[in-house]
């Protein structure tokens, strides 16, 4: 009888050039169509290039600062009271922080246009890294409009 396999039971493996997990989750979320060869490729590519921009600061060291920099700790969700929705602000889990953070970099890079994706990819790191960039605008702007909805925070469940 063949077992039944799940995401929660199998292990992620660290990648092999930095051996590291965080790397692995961002190359699956990197990948399209499966190809995740071609994600590897365009990572560790972007990393080269941030070595490049950035000299006195090793590559995977910039990569986990600018997801860390990009990372939001609050959030608003909708909530309905009464025939009305409330934004209401919300603490973020720190899995859907990271979740988010990879989510609006790589959103980022692909919106960025006419250059390989590597390229794109790695002047967005090294954006976040400096606190600035597309992606750290949507996490400023994702914390504008909690701190502006605080008057809801008591309807947070």
């Amino acid at each position: 009888m063949a077992k039944n396999f799940t995401a929660s039971n199998q292990q992620l493996k660290p990648d092999g050039k930095f051996n590291s997990k965080l790397v692995s989750k961002f190359v699956n979320c990197l990948m399209w169509d499966g190809k995740k060869g071609v994600a590897y490729q365009v990572f560790y590519d972007a990393m080269d290039q941030v070595g490049k921009k950035v000299k006195d600061v090793p590559p995977l060291e910039v990569f986990e600062t600018a997801i860390t920099n990009v990372k939001p700790l609050l959030e608003v969700r909708s909530k309905r009271v009464g025939g009305a929705s409330y934004q209401v602000p919300m603490q973020v889990s720190p899995k859907r922080q990271q979740s988010l953070a990879f989510r609006w970099i790589l959103a980022a890079a692909r919106g960025k246009k006419g250059k390989p994706m590597a390229v794109r990819l790695a002047s967005e790191l090294v954006d976040a890294y400096n606190k600035e960039g597309a992606a750290m605008t949507t996490r400023e702007n994702v914390h504008r409009m909690a701190e502006a909805n605080k008057a809801f925070a008591h309807f947070a469940w």
